[in-house]
């Protein structure tokens, strides 16, 4: 490796650059991905090769840093769409998510007013408001029924661990949430 002057640098980033660009677009397929890479190996040869010399094989440097950074590039989009297929909407429920979820909002730990506002809230999709006018408080009132009942639900009721007579209680305790909910979600 010797010490590059500036032209030597740029005559040596030519003469590589068309064969570069015509390697990637076969290796990724796509023209416009192509020409970022080799721009982005170029500009770590600007960066290297004044400290580090040109290589003695200038091309194959090039084509490394490029290969290496379109197989980043692929990697991180691969991963990205296969988070964006899990949160892909709309989102296949399981059969029982929407009744763990009023066994959630109806534990028996938080009040019988807080049960309802919380079920109307997170199960029917009712706002703050709606559900302040249906019971005719206010609409402060509901809101600090529900920020409660989150904080205990929060505070380790978690639906999974229960038992099932304890889901039994909880399904028996609040006939007036199933009958709102069946009127509202067009349960029969």
């Amino acid at each position: 490796m010797t010490c590059p002057s500036h032209a030597e640098l740029a005559r040596v980033v030519r003469g590589h650059a068309g064969q570069l660009a015509a390697s990637l677009v076969h290796l990724v397929g796509d023209f416009a991905a192509a020409e970022d890479l080799v721009q982005d190996a170029i500009e770590a040869a600007l960066i290297h090769w004044p400290a580090e010399g040109i290589p003695d094989r200038p091309d194959a440097w090039l084509y490394t840093v490029a290969r290496r950074r379109g197989l980043d590039v692929l990697r991180r989009e691969s991963r990205y769409r296969e988070k964006l297929a899990l949160v892909a909407w709309p989102a296949e429920p399981e059969p029982g998510d929407r009744l763990r979820l009023i066994f959630t909002c109806c534990h028996p730990a938080l009040p019988r007013t807080a049960q309802v506002a919380l079920t109307l809230r997170v199960v029917c999709g009712l706002t703050t408001a709606q559900i302040a006018r249906a019971f005719l408080i206010p609409e402060s009132t509901v809101g600090q029924r529900i920020t409660r009942a989150e904080l205990l639900r929060d505070l380790g009721h978690d639906d999974q661990a229960r038992a099932a007579d304890e889901r039994a209680l909880t399904l028996t305790a609040n006939p007036a949430e199933i009958s709102l909910l069946r009127q509202r979600l067009n349960w029969t």
